[in-house]
């Protein structure tokens, strides 16, 4: 049986967040003030280039693998401009004609002999 998406993505999460405090710890070489220098470095605006080395790496290779996970676990991840278009949902069967759970459009009272009112020619 295969994992919901939500929980391989949640394993996948954990662990790229471990192997990155893991990379700041190995960045600050085992000296505490270098690792909360580190670690208060990071706020909101911080970009990808502004990280110290090993951590982007780390990053890379949490993507890597969080990606051939999801293959692994059978999940597919492309490029919505090369997926197939989506199938149509399929119409749910037909009401009867006349009837109590009928649609409103079909409860209508049938048209009077002739046709109705006429409509004047173009012209």
């Amino acid at each position: 049986m295969t994992k919901p998406a939500a929980e391989v993505m949640h394993e996948i999460l954990v662990a790229a967040v471990i192997d990155g405090v893991t990379a700041l710890r190995a960045a600050s070489k085992g000296l505490p003030n270098a690792l909360l220098r580190d670690i208060n470095a990071i706020h909101p605006n911080t970009t990808f280039d502004d990280l110290p080395d090993d951590l982007r790496t780390s990053i890379q290779q949490s993507v890597r693998a969080g990606f051939t996970r999801l293959q692994k676990e059978g999940y597919t991840v492309f490029n919505p401009k090369l997926a197939p278009p989506p199938r149509p949902a399929p119409r749910p069967p037909a009401a009867p004609s006349r009837g109590p759970g009928a649609p409103r459009d079909q409860q209508r009272r049938p048209r009077p002999p002739g046709g109705g009112p006429k409509r004047p020619p173009r012209g």
